[in-house]
Formats: C-alpha cells, structure tokens, sequence
C-alpha cells in the first residue's frame, strides 16, 4: 500500500470526517458522530432533510467505503464508518428529539450492528463491495427501528 492521503475527499467521507480514525471501536465513534451532524441537520432542515441525507449519504457512501477498503486491503476495514453514520441517521428518524430517546436509539443500533443477527451477518459476509458494507447496517438499522416503534407503543399503552 502506497502513502493514503488522509485529506482525501472519499477517505474524509469513509471514516466519516475521521472519526473512524479513532483508537478502540470504530464504529461506536462513527455512530457518536454522526448524532451532533443529525442534530444539525434536524434544525436546519426538519426530518425530511435528515432522510435525504441518510439517502444521500448512503449512496455516496458505497464508493467511498470501496475506494478506502480497496486502499487498505480490506474491503470492511474498521475505520469506515460512514456506514454507521447513515444508518444511525435512518434509526433517528423514529424517534423523539430527546437525549433519552437519542441514547434508546443509539443502544439499539449499536446491539444490531455488533450481534448481527440474521440476515445481517449473512449480507455482512456475503454481499461485497461497498454496497455490502453499507447494506449490512442499514438493515441493522431496520431491526433498531423495529424494537423502536415496539418500545414507543408499548410505552403509550400503559
């Protein structure tokens, strides 16, 4: 591998303005970043423009999750994050602007996202490429919605 330049526009974006570069668990600094950008964007633009920029961020995701991996060597490397940041966008969008909803939402996410439950683990391993690395976690994303809307209804109803 030559010299990465780490000022790169898709290095920037794949490790998601480097807080993927940040030592022990990746990952879980990815998704802490991305909640102050989703709160910058919810009081510029509402939720419609944080589900454009999940949308947005996830297709831009896929080539720059690829171009980092191919530079590393390994295509779901740890430092791209990008993956997390848009699926943690996706999970916020069912929630209240609370920090203990935030946090409710940030948990489910993270305990999909690790334990991979299927198909996760399955498109984890099997779809490859930058789309398989941003695939994997939006689903992770969907089953954090799920518990989500069971926990909120199972709150209104007591």
């Amino acid at each position: 591998m030559t010299h990465l330049n780490r000022f790169h526009p898709l290095y920037i974006l794949a490790t998601f303005f480097w807080s993927g570069c940040l030592p022990k668990a990746p990952g879980t600094w990815g998704t802490l970043a991305a909640l102050p950008a989703a709160y910058g964007i919810l009081l510029l633009g509402g939720p419609i423009a944080l589900a454009i920029s999940a949308a947005a961020l996830f297709l831009a995701g896929i080539p720059a999750a690829n171009w980092l991996g191919t530079q590393l060597g390994k295509p779901d490397a740890g430092m791209i994050v990008v993956d997390e940041v848009a699926a943690m966008w996706l999970v916020l969008l069912v929630v209240p602007l609370s920090p203990l909803w935030w946090a409710l939402a940030f948990a489910a996410f993270r305990l999909f996202d690790i334990t991979k439950p299927a198909p996760i683990g399955w498109l984890d391993k099997t779809v490859k490429g930058g789309f398989g690395v941003m695939l994997d976690d939006m689903v992770a994303a969907l089953y954090a919605v799920a518990l989500l809307y069971v926990v909120q209804a199972f709150i209104a109803a007591l």
